[in-house]
């Protein structure tokens, strides 16, 4: 890691391997997004306060080759107002294409003060979406500050075939300016990378197999189909929380672990099992029935919620297990 100030504020959280990881892990989802607009600072803080393990983000590129933090390579017309302070139309939201956008361009847009609906107690925030470097920063300082335990960081690539160079970089580019941005500010150690594009997954398994890979899910292909798509298995297995059984959960803990590039994979985060960490789940009652189920943890938008149903049991005062 090449930035030794921010070295310098990293309170390191070690497990006997040098690697904390939690023995179930809950992640803000785009920060806390129930709670503060997605994928913006406040978001994310307001996650740390909820007691999660990880922060979930997403992340796209500007016309200059920033790392912006952004759910979609556009401005989406459910959450941005231009910069005249006007609605985007749904059918026009493309039309403000991130990649062709400058990151001054893109502070234009206010991506807080409308309401989300699907969120109605979310609180209103007149901001933009933020560079990644100054997400990596805020978050560092307030560990500092206030959290006194690590996090780690969960960076979706968002990108599809149909999406090259036109809405994003292809996977090479596109995770080498990621790669170059985190290595400067944390340690590798604490990233995972999760992309639904498995051009993405293999890029980042063949050139950067120090860092935690996890395959994003919403198909219905069986385990098995999707890890052999991928050619390799990955350090987290990351489905739909509704695709998920007791049965499948059981599958990725105990079959998968005999694949021998598990063992072997530097990626891995451990050499005897799959971790298995669903997407979103936001009812305590789910969030309660998967943890029966055994997943290692899940991505959720109401980190607050599972607090308050003791999920983040391994975290104590003092940040250690």
């Amino acid at each position: 890691m090449r930035n030794s100030l921010l070295l310098l504020l990293l309170v390191m959280v070690q497990s006997a391997n040098g690697q904390y990881i939690p023995k179930f892990d809950i992640q803000g989802h785009r920060g806390a997004r129930g709670l503060m607009p997605e994928n913006t600072i406040p978001a994310f803080l307001s996650a740390l306060n909820s007691g999660v393990t990880t922060i979930e983000l997403d992340v796209a590129i500007t016309k200059d080759r920033q790392v912006v933090v952004s759910h979609e390579p556009w401005m989406s017309a459910e959450i941005c107002l231009d910069p005249e302070g006007n609605e985007i139309l749904k059918k026009a939201e493309m039309k403000h294409n991130i990649y062709q956008m400058t990151y001054d361009q893109v502070k234009q847009y206010d991506c807080g003060s409308k309401r989300n609906e699907r969120f109605p107690n979310q609180q209103k925030l007149k901001i933009h979406k933020p560079l990644l470097s100054e997400v990596l920063i805020a978050v560092e300082m307030h560990i500092k500050n206030f959290s006194t335990y690590q996090v780690d960081y969960n960076i979706e690539i968002k990108s599809l075939p149909e999406g090259d160079n036109k809405f994003h970089p292809v996977p090479d580019v596109y995770s080498e300016l990621v790669f170059n941005l985190i290595d400067q500010y944390i340690p590798l150690e604490r990233v995972v990378i999760q992309s639904f594009d498995f051009r993405v997954l293999k890029y980042w398994h063949k050139n950067h197999p120090e860092v935690r890979l996890s395959a994003l899910v919403e198909n219905r292909k069986s385990v098995d189909q999707n890890i052999n798509a991928l050619g390799f298995v990955p350090s987290v297995y990351s489905p739909d929380f509704k695709l998920l059984t007791n049965e499948s959960v059981n599958y990725l803990h105990t079959k998968i672990v005999t694949v021998p590039e598990l063992v072997e994979s530097k990626s891995s985060t451990s050499a005897n099992k799959l971790r298995v960490i669903p997407w979103t789940v936001n009812k305590t009652t789910d969030m309660l029935v998967l943890k029966g189920m055994g997943v290692d943890g899940f991505i959720t938008d109401f980190p607050d919620s599972a607090a308050r149903f003791k999920l983040t049991l391994n975290i104590k005062a003092n940040g250690k297990k």
